[in-house]
């Protein structure tokens, strides 16, 4: 068969591995270990996209001088059949082979070893005959395999194998060597082969997801706030007018905080207060009133055929519509009446609010996940208000705070949504422990929030994109840059300035495929509510808060150069990419975005960034161009183009010097082998 070309075969019965309990006769003579991508051992599913090109590997080898032969083997979940492809064998018994999905949806791989016995045969005959000393016998042996496999083969192939040793038998000395060395013999050989103490490995899962799940630049913005009047509730026809702008800016996901109608009891005021006045909003995580629930959406804000008319003039704009979906209420959410076993009471029979001590959320109740009736109804509820969004043209969801929430849910929650549609995305919003954001991941979500919002020191940020792109978390841990959020006003942010917004935009656009900004951020809008505090001054989770657009100190600009950077190179699109550079200087930070090359070819091309992690003072470092990638010595040349200030140049030799100043903190360049890139 072509090398790397998919053939549609039955599944092939094969030993698995760790067959201890078999007789001795029939235990593994193989080992077949070490399978990857694999998330703990197959329990869960790796993560790539349609498209994506997946490497598989395994560590297969057998006793003595035995020569082997391995396949892989995958399918979608619900195909009967297998496709299958030869692997190629590396040094140190290691074993690989590629494959595509096609389509979204779950997938399964396996890896099979075997004894290639009349492989092995040649390659011993090839060394007797170079030698000199191959016997009759030789000869004598390779007949008898090819007369074993028309034995076990059947209809055309046994006739065909049946003819060629026919002639075989005929020949002798040189021409009997030939006709055995005969390359399509060895074809026919391979598909009549009977795999000799093959081995299986167990299935391993893969999700492949749309590409949006691996590249996507998000815009953040209150629905309610696109006015031009505080005292006018923004509407969803509101939004509709800030389409361009938004798209604009490069962005391709539009994502609205809770849009459901607000609670009254216990309403918050401004800045969080206690004390609302009359014709306060209240914040929006606090679902629910007389007007509905989850599934219900806030009066003023407009009607379903409003919503209807937004998704689909976003999606005349190249935008997709994102929703939070935050699981709380408010105390005059409709299931407290309608389902109390839904929620949890204390033992005076009061509510239990929702608190983090010392934080308390008193306009926020509880759902209790394992309350009287809430298994199976609860869960169910919950399912059918995404698929209701999802009716509604609604294919990704920002989740709240998901680690407050049952794990055993959430697996089975979003396993439900995607068998009807594969295409849903869910993001996770959980910052706590490493753990259980990867366990989050492990589950199904597609995208995770991270901690990249608070590594400002050059490196805590590289070995956090380490651990990302080179240990376990690669191969099911999507990390979404976000700059900052409503509820995060980060100290980087309050006290750079613009250089601030500048480096924190660079970084988290350039070093992840997944970035988004939380809207006022390209304004430079980082003023806190106080000394120490990480929320923002009049915050619009508790108010209405219009804005203008454009200012002398916005960075709208930068902005829109990047998220074009994006869309325009394919290496901006992972962060499974990112090297790290020599600079000798901690306050910046260097890296590179090579294309993707073969193995065994050097780099073509790379999107190369250095950036100052100092917004206030300028900084000067040494820096390593590196000349290796692209397969040059230490005094090569490469050419260089700056893709914000559009100028080409040539870097020569390897050590090159660079200052950073506080009005222009970053470059972003192009790096390539003169000629290669015009």
């Amino acid at each position: 068969m072509t090398p790397g070309k998919p053939i549609i075969i039955p599944r092939h019965p094969a030993k698995r591995a760790g067959g201890d309990r078999l007789p001795l006769g029939e235990r593994a003579r193989l080992v077949n270990e070490e399978i990857s991508p694999a998330v703990e051992g197959g329990h869960f599913p790796a993560k790539r996209t349609v498209g994506d090109i997946v490497t598989v590997g395994a560590t297969i080898f057998a006793d003595g001088h035995e020569q082997l032969a391995a396949e892989l083997r995958w399918r979608a979940v619900d195909e009967k059949t297998w496709h299958r492809v030869e692997m190629y064998q590396l040094p140190n018994d290691r074993w690989t082979a590629e494959f595509t999905p096609e389509r979204m949806g779950r997938h399964e791989f396996v890896v099979e070893g075997w004894l290639d016995l009349f492989g092995g045969f040649r390659r011993d005959f090839v060394k007797k005959r170079e030698a000199g000393v191959d016997q009759p016998v030789d000869q004598a042996e390779g007949r008898a395999l090819i007369q074993q496999a028309v034995d076990s083969s059947k209809g055309k192939l046994a006739t065909t194998l049946k003819k060629r040793l026919a002639t075989i038998e005929k020949a002798d000395g040189d021409a009997g060597a030939a006709l055995l060395m005969d390359d399509e013999l060895a074809k026919l050989m391979r598909e009549a082969d009977a795999r000799p103490h093959a081995l299986c490995s167990a299935p391993q899962m893969l999700d492949a997801e749309r590409e949006a799940a691996r590249f996507s630049s998000w815009y953040e913005l209150f629905p309610r706030s696109m006015t031009d009047d505080r005292e006018r509730h923004g509407t969803f026809a509101d939004v509709i007018d800030h389409l361009p702008r938004v798209r604009a800016m490069g962005f391709d996901t539009l994502y609205f905080p809770p849009i459901h109608p607000i609670g009254k009891t216990n309403r918050k005021g401004p800045n969080n207060t206690l004390t609302p006045q009359e014709g306060d909003p209240g914040s929006p995580y606090a679902i629910g009133s007389a007007e509905g629930g989850h599934d219900a959406i806030h009066p003023e804000l407009g009607s379903f055929e409003d919503f209807d008319r937004l998704v689909a003039a976003a999606a005349d704009h190249g935008l997709e519509i994102a929703l939070d979906f935050a699981i709380q209420a408010s105390p005059d959410h409709p299931w407290l009446t309608e389902h109390p076993g839904w929620f949890a009471w204390r033992p005076d029979g009061s509510m239990k609010y929702a608190e983090n001590p010392p934080k308390k959320y008193q306009d926020i109740v509880n759902v209790d996940f394992y309350g009287p009736d809430a298994v199976p109804g609860l869960w169910e509820a919950l399912r059918d208000v995404v698929l209701l969004w999802v009716d509604h043209g609604v294919k990704t969801f920002r989740v709240d705070n998901p680690h407050t929430k049952p794990l055993p849910f959430w697996e089975w929650m979003i396993a439900e949504v995607r068998a009807q549609h594969p295409d849903v995305i869910f993001l996770s919003e959980a910052f706590t422990r490493p753990t259980m954001m990867y366990r989050l991941a492990k589950i199904g979500f597609s995208q995770s929030y991270t901690y990249f919002t608070w590594r400002n020191e050059k490196q805590e940020l590289i070995n956090y994109i380490e651990e990302l792109t080179t240990e376990a978390p690669k191969d099911f841990y999507r990390p979404h840059f976000f700059v900052n959020t409503p509820d995060i006003n980060p100290a980087f942010l309050q006290t750079g300035g613009r250089p601030a917004h500048r480096i924190r935009a660079v970084l988290a656009s350039t070093l992840s495929g997944l970035w988004g900004v939380y809207s006022g951020f390209e304004l430079c809008d980082a003023t806190p509510l106080g000394p120490g505090k990480e929320e923002y001054l009049d915050s619009e989770k508790f108010e209405i808060r219009p804005r203008a657009w454009r200012s002398d100190n916005d960075i709208v600009d930068d902005i829109t150069r990047l998220n074009q950077l994006r869309r325009d190179n394919a290496a901006l699109q992972t962060h499974l990419n990112t090297k790290f550079y020599s600079a000798d200087n901690p306050n910046i930070i260097w890296y590179g975005k090579p294309s993707p090359a073969a193995e065994d070819q050097a780099c073509a091309e790379m999107i190369a960034v250095m950036v100052s992690m100092d917004p206030h003072n300028a900084h000067e470092c040494h820096f390593d161009v590196p000349l290796w990638e692209f397969g040059l010595s230490d005094d090569g040349t490469v050419a260089v183009e700056d893709l914000f200030g559009g100028y080409r140049f040539e870097w020569h030799c390897k050590v090159q010097h660079i200052r950073l100043d506080p009005d222009e903190p970053f470059r972003v360049w192009r790096i390539s082998v003169p000629g290669v890139h015009t």
